[in-house]
């Protein structure tokens, strides 16, 4: 091959080759376009998918406003809870759906874990056959009853020394279940509620309930645990109290407690309601079967009227958290009457206990009681209270008057009286100073009584920081004078004269 032809093949060979190099660079050149043909198809899945989160956040949104917009506490069939404040909270069961309805039941299941304002708590099951609703109260105390006398002496020269305390205390602890079933008028209270400052003595958690049928508005029949509705603080006003937990010094000396029975309530003429129960005795938490007489000679009733609004608030209460633009006005009778014996009293410290106690506080029915050496066995306790209140622009303003007779004693050894006679009155105040955040309330009452004149006073501050009636810093100052009350969970102690601090945080849903 000579010279030419070899330069003719160089060449030959380098222009192929740089063909061959171009190869490559066409290839990348379609892979950028295949690149940029998907990132344009990205970005309309993005934008598609950017307006279907739009919607769905409007969505989000409507449900929202709905849930804010819904019927507040007092506007739900409202099931009164057995436990007291002392506890008790009456709680909010499910809006059942109209009777006779179609059984339909939302396919997006909106009602499944719906949050139920005023105390109504979640929805957990909502479903053609029934409902369950879960709600909890609990609160935490700071308790300080240092600056108390040390003891005190009653009205028959006897000293007795006070155990005071200062200490904190998840003092209670609420776990309900509300509902309807089979039948939207068929309802059913379940409960669980535990007294931290009781722990170790008998009844320190009870675990029980009623269930309840409402044939019209006027006769709605309950059967289980439930308040003896001698005080308009035992006819389901609880928890919308001032105070946290606790009633007046006059209140707690003089009302029954809670029992197990039947009962009637419902609205009796217009703007007029109404309870009546029968049960096995004045307060049978932390008193077994075997300590009752097995006589059902326990029956309370009440009337309560509301003749300018119809309506004194949720479940109403105590104080104007709700800011009333009209006059609201509450009147309201109540009566009580038991045949009791020694056997069937509850322990001084078990829960919600009530007791029949001389104004000075010594124990009815204790050996000796009258510093004799006789005994009491069995007493007929009749107490009838009135009550009124009203309510406008913040502004509350509640009265009660309080009358007892104990009597039909039977003893063993000397009993030197056979009848006992007590009166008291309440008065409670409150105003909110900053509306739906700060209240300021004042509470006073007084014990005319066969064996000392007690009083107390207390002055409070509630501050609501979610501006939410059910979930409050409290913090009250207490001055008692030889208090005739007092069990571990509530401030007062027995004899006790002086000031008491306690601040609370308390929570229902």
């Amino acid at each position: 091959m000579n010279t030419f032809t070899g330069w003719l093949l160089a060449i030959g060979l380098i222009f192929a080759g740089m063909s061959l190099l171009d190869m490559p660079a066409k290839a990348a050149t379609d892979t950028e376009q295949a690149i940029l043909e998907r990132l344009a198809a990205l970005e309309a899945n993005q934008r598609k998918l950017e307006s279907e989160l739009r919607a769905r956040d409007a969505r989000i949104e409507e449900l929202e406003t709905r849930l804010q917009q819904q019927p507040t506490a007092q506007q739900y069939d409202a099931q009164t809870i057995a436990i007291p404040p002392s506890a008790a909270t009456p709680s909010i069961a499910s809006a059942p759906p109209q009777k006779n309805a179609p059984a339909q039941q939302s396919d997006d299941k909106e009602d499944i874990g719906r949050f139920r304002p005023g105390g109504g708590g979640f929805t957990i099951a909502d479903t053609p056959m029934g409902s369950v609703n879960f709600g909890a109260w609990a609160y935490t105390r700071y308790l300080n009853q240092d600056a108390l006398d040390k003891d005190y002496t009653d009205s028959f020269g006897r000293t007795f020394k006070i155990d005071r305390r200062n200490d904190f205390q998840v003092n209670k602890v609420n776990l309900t279940f509300t509902g309807w079933l089979f039948d939207p008028d068929f309802r059913y209270l379940l409960y669980t509620w535990t007294a931290n400052t009781s722990q170790g003595d008998s009844a320190q958690v009870v675990v029980a309930g009623n269930m309840r049928y409402r044939f019209n508005k006027a006769v709605d029949i309950g059967l289980g645990i439930d308040a003896l509705p001698g005080t308009r603080s035992m006819y389901g006003t609880f928890p919308f109290f001032n105070k946290v937990d606790m009633r007046t010094m006059a209140d707690e000396f003089f009302r029954p407690s809670y029992t197990t029975g039947i009962w009637s309530s419902g609205e009796l003429a217009d703007r007029m309601s109404y309870k009546l129960m029968l049960g096995n005795n004045l307060s049978q938490l932390g008193v077994n079967a075997a300590q009752l007489d097995g006589g059902l000679n326990t029956i309370s009733g009440r009337l309560q009227w509301e003749p300018t609004t119809g309506e004194f608030g949720p479940q109403s209460g105590y104080g104007d958290f709700e800011m009333h633009e009209h006059l609201a006005t509450e009147f309201g009778l109540s009566a009580t009457y038991s045949s009791e014996n020694r056997q069937s009293q509850p322990g001084t410290d078990d829960i919600e206990n009530s007791q029949i106690r001389l104004s000075d506080g010594t124990r009815l029915f204790v050996p000796n009681a009258f510093d004799t050496d006789g005994r009491v066995n069995n007493a007929t306790y009749q107490m009838v209270s009135a009550d009124a209140g009203m309510k406008y622009q913040g502004f509350s303003l509640s009265s009660a008057y309080y009358v007892r007779w104990v009597n039909d004693f039977k003893t063993e050894g000397e009993v030197p009286v056979d009848n006992l006679f007590d009166q008291g009155v309440e008065l409670q105040t409150s105003y909110m100073f900053i509306p739906r955040m700060l209240q300021g309330y004042i509470a006073s009452s007084k014990i005319f009584g066969e064996y000392g004149n007690p009083w107390d006073t207390a002055v409070g501050i509630n501050w609501f920081p979610m501006k939410q009636r059910l979930l409050r810093v409290n913090g009250e100052l207490l001055y008692l004078n030889n208090s005739p009350v007092g069990y571990s969970s509530i401030p007062y102690a027995i004899g006790g004269n002086g000031p008491i601090l306690n601040t609370n945080v308390e929570m229902k849903f």
